[in-house]
Parts: C-alpha cells; structure tokens; sequence
C-alpha cells in the first residue's frame, strides 16, 4: 500500500513572516557502552564523524528529532521500557526514568534478545548502513510476534512539480550528486524507496508505505508547509557541508576547498524562494506475524513533523 500527499500551494509573494521559534531540548540520559576513544569521533575537514564499526559518513550534531521523540514515546507509555541505540554520543542528559540511551553500532550482530521488543523505529539512517536486508532481517528476529518494525527517512532526490527549478540550479545538481556518490560508497540514499519490498521479503506483513512532501524552503502558501520548508532549509543550510565533505571527498576525491566552491551555488539556490522543490519523505511500517493483533504505537514520535540533520 502506497499513499502519497497532494499537490502544496505556492505562496505568492517571496516573504516570509519567520514568527516561529525553533526549540531545542536538554532532556535525555547517556548508557555509554563503548570506549571513550570511540565516542570522540574521527576528526575529518575540521569536523567529527562516528568512528565505530563501518564509520557512518555524516557528520556528528545534536539531532533534536530523534532525542524528543524518544523522550516523548517514553512519557506517553510509562509503563513501557524505551531503549535509544546511536553511533555517536550526542545525547541529552535528562530522561524519563523508563528511557535509556546506548552507544551501538546497529549494523554489528546485536547482543540483545531475540522476539523482545513490541516496536522498533529507525528515522534518517542518511550513509549510514550498507546492508538494509540484514539490518531488517535482524529487526525482524528482535522484535514480538505481533509487534512492528516503523522505518522513517527523507529520500533526497528533490523533485519540482511545477517547473520552478531549472535542472541546473545548485540544489538540483547537489542532489544528484549526492545520490549517485552514495552509490559509489556503497550507502544509497535511495535505499528507502526499497525498505517496503525488503520488509515483505523478510516475513513482515501488512507492510504500508506513505510518502509525503517536504518543501526545501518555506515557498509553500500552507502555513504548517510553511514551516516545514522553513526547517529543512535551516536543515539544509546549517548541514550541508559536513554531510558533503566527506561524502564527495570519500567518492569522487574532491578537495575541501573544490567542496566549499560546489556549495556556494548550492546554498544560493537553497534559499531562493521561487523554486518550489521539495523531498518526499517516506514512511514504512510492517507488523512481525503471530501474537495478538495489535495497533500500531499512537505516539508523538510518530505525529511530530519531521526535520533531519
């Protein structure tokens, strides 16, 4: 099953009110399980990228999403222990008392127990797993019969439905690229437009994928678009290099400074508000065979738009 949202309205002047706030959090509690040598990072073009395992290739930051929806999930089902697993420790110190966090590498052989977990949830794994059948497959034997595997990520191939955006804007260029030198990496970025084939291949049944728009600026005339296109455009601007340095150096063997000069154009056009482009956003999610037929988790974590980093 496959459903997709509709065509988003243009605003018809370039501005921008920029009346909403963007709000952080300091909630969360660090389970640091690996050494303190592996927690700092690797330290590449004057930035830290994650050091352990198959060494994720973008950049280390606080990922607001990710900490409050975990935060969030925990309070709404008190009763329920909330595990968080991440590669790099960029977790918050406070927490609700059945939530924990834990440094891992998800694509290692996991030492947790078999059929235990009732709901796991994976958001933006963005050149971060090289294998996503075995990572499925072992979500699959970790989780209950009856319970679900949730596999959220924006797929960054932009997309332009009314023509604003000439093909050889920065942006469009940049996506492009990045999707074809995740290719060579051997990371895919277009990895999520498979995850509701791998999940039925695996066993997981009434698997169901939603698409829906997420503007790369504010253009849209839709006030919640609006602000959706607002923080993907902060999204973008704040962390379009430390995702590219790696990334294009790694692949095609650009120079930092060969980097920095594709990204003055690419930023440029991130902000012009007369291409109406857009990502989409794909949400999967498949219940595990047997057990009682449950619903799936009614949280925050799976309500609250999303932005990434």
């Amino acid at each position: 099953m496959h459903d997709e949202e509709e065509h988003i309205e243009a605003e018809s002047s370039d501005g921008f009110d920029g009346d909403s706030a963007y709000a952080g959090s300091t909630s969360g509690s660090l389970t640091e399980t690996l050494a303190s040598a592996i927690a700092r990072g690797v330290e590449e073009h004057g930035r830290t990228y994650a050091a352990y395992g198959n060494e994720g290739m973008s950049q280390v930051g606080i990922r607001v999403w990710y900490t409050n929806g975990i935060d969030r999930m925990a309070d709404a089902y008190p009763s329920a222990e909330v595990l968080g697993l991440d590669i790099a420790p960029v977790q918050p110190q406070w927490v609700p008392p059945n939530c924990r966090f834990e440094i891992d590498d998800i694509e290692m052989p996991w030492t947790l127990d078999a059929d235990s977990f009732d709901f796991i949830h994976a958001r933006d794994l963005l050149l971060s797993v090289r294998d996503w059948p075995k990572l499925i497959q072992q979500s699959y034997d970790h989780i209950k019969p009856g319970g679900y595997l949730e596999l959220q990520c924006v797929w960054p191939k932009l997309k332009c439905d009314d023509g604003s955006a000439p093909r050889e804007s920065g942006l469009m260029e940049f996506s492009r690229n990045a999707l074809d030198a995740s290719q060579v990496l051997g990371v895919p970025l277009s990895a999520c437009v498979d995850y509701a084939e791998w999940m039925t291949a695996t066993g997981f049944e009434d698997v169901t994928e939603k698409r829906m728009k997420m503007p790369s600026s504010p253009w849209p005339k839709d006030k919640r678009m609006k602000l959706i296109g607002a923080f993907e455009m902060h999204n973008l601007l704040r962390g379009i290099s430390g995702m590219s340095l790696r990334m294009f150096n790694k692949a095609y063997g650009w120079s930092q400074e060969q980097i920095e000069l594709f990204l003055v154009k690419v930023r440029q056009d991130i902000a012009h508000l007369k291409y109406h482009t857009y990502f989409e956003f794909v949400i999967v999610h498949g219940r595990k065979p047997g057990g009682p037929t449950t619903d799936l988790p009614d949280a925050p974590l799976l309500q609250t738009p999303t932005t990434h980093n």
